[in-house]
């Protein structure tokens, strides 16, 4: 069994072994990310969002599948864009590492999923987004879940 992928990003988790998350990323993550095994990045961060790199640019000199959902806030968590999220998982032929600068869209995103797409319930949908990251949006997220 290879051992557990561990990257150097703020708030990093490894929900499962198929999905890694976390904040913001630099070069040396994704360096780190492609010699652990990553096959992919989704980056939640609209392109307004400076990470100090250009990280479409170098996740493709690595040889690492790329892909943008930009979500700025509320009005981005759509299940369009859950939708976007589980396509993107399903698609990488490996580990794929999701992230925003404080994995707190990360956690939304996938509460989001767990319950519109995945079925689970409010509370099970909720605790799944805080294994990947969900944090200060949690209040909205259980709004949007309650409708």
């Amino acid at each position: 069994m290879p051992a557990p992928i561990r990257l150097d990003i703020p708030f990093f988790a490894a929900p499962s072994e198929k999905v890694l998350t976390g904040g913001k990323t630099s070069p040396e993550a994704l360096r780190q990310a492609q010699a652990q095994g990553v096959a992919k990045i989704v980056n939640l961060c609209p392109p307004s969002e400076d990470l100090g790199f250009d990280e479409p640019a170098l996740a493709a000199a690595l040889g690492l599948a790329y892909e943008n959902i930009p979500v700025a806030g509320g009005a981005d968590l759509t299940r369009e864009n859950a939708q976007r999220l589980a396509d993107a998982i399903a698609s990488a032929p490996g580990p794929v590492l999701v992230h925003c600068m404080s994995s707190n869209r990360v956690g939304a995103l996938f509460a989001l999923k767990a319950h519109w797409l995945d079925g689970k319930s409010v509370d099970a949908a909720i605790a799944e987004g805080r294994a990947h990251g969900l944090k200060a949006m949690e209040a909205g997220v259980r709004q949007l879940l309650e409708r």
